[in-house]
């Protein structure tokens, strides 16, 4: 197990402090409210990054003229997509009648 580490203290002005002490939930710290903060803020960069990373990837690819579909074979495949859900629910629904009648 790590040991825990401590985040260098910031200031804030007094508003903002009161404003985020009148959000706290019952039994909720600031400091733990602060924690979870930077987690998420922390969590969601990365995610951004990431997201960033396979969007340049994508569009070198299309840059390229690798993987680019026209409009109709997007729908086509859509629909091909769609036909195939409507085969999977009429057999699940099926095979639920039978077992209910069975």
């Amino acid at each position: 197990m790590s040991r825990s580490a401590t985040l260098p203290p910031i200031r804030v002005a007094p508003e903002t402090k009161a404003s985020l002490e009148a959000v706290l939930r019952k039994g909720e710290s600031l400091t733990q409210f602060i924690e979870g903060a930077v987690c998420r803020e922390a969590e969601f960069r990365a995610e951004q990054s990431a997201a960033i990373t396979r969007a340049k990837k994508a569009l070198r690819s299309a840059d390229k003229g690798v993987g680019l579909l026209t409009a109709e074979d997007f729908m086509a495949g859509m629909a091909q997509r769609a036909k195939a859900a409507q085969q999977r629910i009429r057999k699940a629904v099926a095979a639920k009648n039978k077992r209910a009648t069975g």
